[in-house]
């Protein structure tokens, strides 16, 4: 499960099927040297995105995956 705590990079490094989510919400951080230290929290703080809507969607696809 991922939560709002987790870290991007952790995010993408353990879950790479939701690296397409993560940029259809804003979140292009694959590249990006934030995403070591920033968590989903503060990068959807910063992106100006819902994160209620994010952690939802993310975790649905990895239910699916199932």
């Amino acid at each position: 499960m991922i939560d709002k705590e987790m870290k991007i990079e952790d995010v993408l490094r353990r879950y790479p099927q939701v690296i397409p989510i993560l940029e259809r919400f804003g979140i292009d951080c694959a590249q990006c040297q934030l995403s070591e230290y920033e968590n989903l929290e503060h990068g959807a703080k910063v992106h100006g995105i819902d994160l209620s809507a994010l952690l939802s969607e993310l975790n649905e696809s990895l239910a699916a995956k199932r």
